[in-house]
């Protein structure tokens, strides 16, 4: 799912060519993906768009007359930009497509589950209803941002990716942040020292602000087309089995649902193997404890 710093790079891209362009035509691909009825879609049609921004890991283009559309990509969806007069393709992977003046915006969504949203809303207030309450890792002093990872009792990993606790962090940077700051993914917020908290705080901005400047540099002023969770530059996610950049060990995962965390067991986990749920139920005893038993 792209997070904080893929969607901020959208929204730059997104400023740059849609604010003071009028939406001349658009199309919805699947019936599946407006969530809304009033205001409709037809309400947007020779509105300008005034502003883009962010809502957490949503897109929020604001349009005249109050009206504004809010994109949820999810997982597997996407962003594209067309020249203008190019023919959009039409493929299974389109939800939909927006024409404006300079060019044309289109969404695609990988994979057989559509669970992309588009909401059309009226007034500013109506845009809270996207806002989970999470706070923006860039707009925090370290204080804050340890009073809100202590406020509930969960696990680190948990705690990162809560969007009712902090905006725009999901599995994929939450486990770059974790290998930075050298912490397990399953240590609970309750057991975490003020130090290790600094160390997650400054990994936090850091990780954020580093891969925003390399998505930035990636795209070279053109339309961001390389939005993925899995980078060969990220030190262990998507990276199981691989040696991790700061000590080589391998990789390793763990596996619940359509998710995985990936972690380095000796610069986090002081060289413990965090059990899987479905390979260490199936293997019981036989489950190595220690990487150096799983390296044996």
């Amino acid at each position: 799912m792209p997070e904080l710093p893929d969607i901020t790079v959208y929204v730059e891209a997104l400023e740059a060519r849609l604010v003071g362009q009028p939406l001349q035509e658009a199309s919805i691909g699947t019936p599946f993906l407006l969530r809304t009825v009033e205001p409709g879609l037809a309400d947007l049609g020779g509105k300008t768009i005034r502003s883009v921004h962010r809502i957490g890991k949503r897109i929020a283009f604001g349009f005249d007359d109050d009206l504004h559309m809010v994109l949820h990509l999810m997982i597997a969806g996407r962003l594209h930009w067309l020249k203008p007069n190019a023919r959009v393709p039409r493929t299974r992977n389109l939800l939909a497509a927006f024409r404006f003046p300079n060019g044309t915006l289109t969404l695609t969504e990988a994979g057989s589950k559509k669970r992309a949203s588009l909401h059309i809303t009226r007034g500013a207030e109506s845009l809270a209803q996207f806002a989970r309450g999470g706070i923006e890792p860039f707009e925090i002093s370290m204080e804050q941002f340890s009073d809100r990872l202590r406020s509930e009792n969960h696990t680190i990993k948990r705690s990162l990716t809560d969007p009712r606790l902090f905006s725009g962090i999901g599995n994929a940077y939450s486990d770059e942040i974790l290998h930075r700051a050298k912490l397990s993914p399953v240590k609970l917020t309750s057991r975490l020292s003020d130090e290790e908290i600094a160390r997650t705080y400054e990994a936090t901005r850091s990780v954020l602000r580093e891969w925003v400047d390399r998505m930035r540099a990636d795209a070279g002023g053109n339309f961001p087309e390389k939005v993925t969770a899995f980078r060969e530059e990220m030190a262990v996610h998507g990276k199981y089995g691989k040696p991790c950049p700061a000590c080589g060990t391998a990789v390793q995962r763990i596996r619940y649902a359509d998710n995985e965390t990936n972690y380095c067991p000796r610069c986090q986990t002081e060289g413990r193997l965090l059990a899987d749920r479905a390979l260490s139920r199936l293997l019981k005893q036989d489950w190595p404890r220690r990487i150096e038993e799983l390296e044996g």
